[in-house]
C-alpha cells in the first residue's frame, strides 16, 4: 500500500504543477471577449457617436544590445621588478642562436585570450588581432599576452635593462581571441574556429595553450592545419598532482601530427601538475615562469601553458632557418634533437634550441645530446596566477563513471525482482509474533 500512496501522491502532485503552470495561460487564451464597460448608474443609454479617429502612431522596437562588462586590467608589476635572467631563459639559451635566426619571416598565431599590443616588448609585433568573443579586441584576462611574450617580447637588454626576452623576438604575431576571461561562455566551438582562423589568416605555427575534450569540429579543425602544412603546438594540459589516477588526453594536443609540450620544473624533474595521459613529444620549462602581462610583468606562473610558447619559439626560429622544412619535418626535426626523455610525460626530453636549430639529423636518427646545466628561478614577487587555461576533465569524468556505476548496480538490483512480482507494489514483511507474549 505504501506504493499505491506514493504514486497517488505523485499524480495529485503532477496535476497540481499543471494547473500551477498552465492555468495562468489558459485565463489569458486568445479570442475571448471582454466584458463591456457598465453603463453610469441612473443615466439612459444615449445613442453613440461616432469617435474621432486617433492618430495613428507607428511603434517601432530598438533593439538593444546586451551591454559588455568593461575590459578589466590584469594584475601586473613593473619592469623593475625583473633584474635577473629568467631560469628558463637560461636553460634554454636561445638567446645564442640569434646569430643565425630570430624569427623573421614566421608567422605565428596564439590562439588564446588576446595580445596587448600596447605592451613596451609586444609593441610592432601583433600584425593582426580578432576577436572571435565579440567583447574586447584585446587582452582582458592576461594568459595570451603572457604566452605571446615568451615567443616574441622585443630585446630591450640594453636600452630598458630588461633581462627578459623572448624566444623568437622577430616573428609577427596574430591574436586570435577565443576567451575573454578565465572561463568561456561559448559551446565549446571557438577553439576549433580559432585554430581555422589562424590558418585562413597564413600562419605558419600556431599556438594553443589551453586544452578540451575530442570533438569532431576540433578534429577538422586540426585537419586543416596539417593539410595546409601549418604546425600546431599545443599544451599537454594540466591535472591536480591528487588526481593524477582520473587524467585523461587533453586536445588537440593528443592528436597526431600536433607537436606536444609538457612542462618540467627548475630542477630538473617533470613538473607535479603535467598531464600524463596525453600524448607528449617534448618538454619545456614550466614552472617560476616570468613574462608579459597587462603593461607590466608578471612571475611565478605554472602550467604547460607556458611551456607550450617556448617551443613555438624554437619552431620559429628552426622554420626562419630552415624555410622549405614541411610542418611535420619541422615537428620532427624538435623531437629529435631534445635533450633525451626524464620519464613518462616529458616525451623526447627537454626541447634543446641550439641542436633544433644547427644538428645535421637523417630520416631515422637525431643527434647525441646531453643535459644542460640548470638554471634557478628568481622571485618578481606578487600573488601566483593561476593557470587555470589548461583545463583537464578528469574529476568531471570520474564522476560520471561513478554515477554511471551506481545506476548500473541499482537496475540490477531492482529490475530482477520488480519483474518477478509482475511490477505489483511490495508488502512489508511482519515481524514473527513474540514468543513470551
Amino acid at each position: 500500500m505504501g506504493a499505491v500512496r506514493l504514486a497517488g501522491l505523485a499524480v495529485a502532485g503532477s496535476l497540481a504543477l499543471t494547473v500551477t503552470v498552465c492555468a495562468p495561460g489558459a485565463l489569458a487564451l486568445p479570442g475571448q471577449a471582454r466584458p463591456s464597460p457598465s453603463a453610469h448608474p441612473g443615466k439612459s443609454p444615449t445613442k453613440p457617436t461616432k469617435p474621432t479617429p486617433a492618430p495613428t502612431v507607428t511603434k517601432t522596437k530598438i533593439k538593444t544590445a546586451t551591454p559588455i562588462p568593461p575590459c578589466p586590467t590584469p594584475q601586473s608589476f613593473p619592469a623593475a621588478r625583473v633584474q635577473q635572467v629568467p631560469w628558463a631563459q637560461s636553460r634554454l639559451d636561445f638567446t645564442s642562436m640569434w646569430g643565425i635566426t630570430r624569427g623573421k619571416g614566421v608567422t605565428v598565431a596564439v590562439v588564446d585570450s588576446g595580445v596587448n599590443q600596447s605592451h613596451p616588448q609586444l609593441a610592432g609585433r601583433v600584425v593582426k588581432s580578432i576577436d572571435l568573443t565579440h567583447t574586447h579586441n584585446t587582452d582582458c584576462y592576461g594568459h595570451g599576452t603572457a604566452v605571446a611574450g615568451i615567443i616574441a617580447a622585443q630585446d630591450e637588454r640594453n636600452s630598458q635593462s630588461m633581462p627578459f626576452v623572448g624566444v623568437a623576438p622577430d616573428v609577427r604575431l596574430i591574436s586570435i581571441k577565443i576567451q575573454n576571461s578565465e572561463t568561456s561562455n561559448d559551446d565549446g566551438t571557438l577553439l576549433a574556429k580559432g585554430i581555422m582562423r589562424a590558418v585562413d589568416e597564413g600562419a605558419d605555427i600556431i599556438n594553443v595553450s589551453a586544452t578540451n575534450t575530442d570533438y569532431p569540429l576540433l578534429r577538422h579543425a586540426v585537419e586543416q592545419a596539417r593539410k595546409k602544412n601549418v604546425l600546431i603546438v599545443a599544451s599537454a594540459g594540466n591535472v591536480e598532482p591528487n588526481k593524477k589516477a582520473s587524467e585523461q588526453e587533453a586536445y588537440p594536443a593528443s592528436y597526431a601530427g600536433v607537436l606536444s609540450v609538457g612542462a618540467v620544473s627548475p630542477s630538473g624533474p617533470l613538473s607535479d601538475f603535467s598531464n600524463t595521459a596525453s600524448k607528449v613529444d617534448v618538454s619545456a620549462p614550466g614552472e617560476s615562469i616570468i613574462s608579459t602581462e597587462g603593461s607590466g610583468y608578471v612571475g611565478d606562473l605554472k602550467g604547460t601553458s607556458y611551456s607550450a610558447p617556448y617551443v613555438t619559439g624554437v619552431a620559429a626560429l628552426v622554420k626562419a632557418n630552415k624555410p622549405d622544412l614541411t610542418a611535420p619535418e619541422l615537428l620532427k626535426r624538435i623531437v629529435a634533437t631534445a635533450d633525451h626523455s626524464i620519464g613518462t610525460g616529458s616525451g623526447s626530453g627537454m626541447v634543446n634550441p641550439r641542436e633544433a636549430v644547427t644538428a645535421l639529423i637523417s630520416d631515422t636518427n637525431g643527434p647525441s645530446t646531453s643535459p644542460r646545466a640548470g638554471a634557478q628561478p628568481i622571485d618578481i614577487g606578487g600573488p601566483p596566477p593561476v593557470d587555470h587555461r589548461t583545463r583537464h576533465l578528469g574529476a568531471l569524468i570520474a564522476v560520471c563513471a561513478i554515477g554511471g556505476a551506481l545506476l548500473v548496480a541499482f537496475a540490477g538490483v531492482v529490475v530482477p525482482l520488480g519483474a518477478r512480482r509482475g511490477w505489483r507494489p511490495g508488502r512489508a514483511k511482519l515481524p514473527p509474533d513474540d514468543p513470551s507474549a
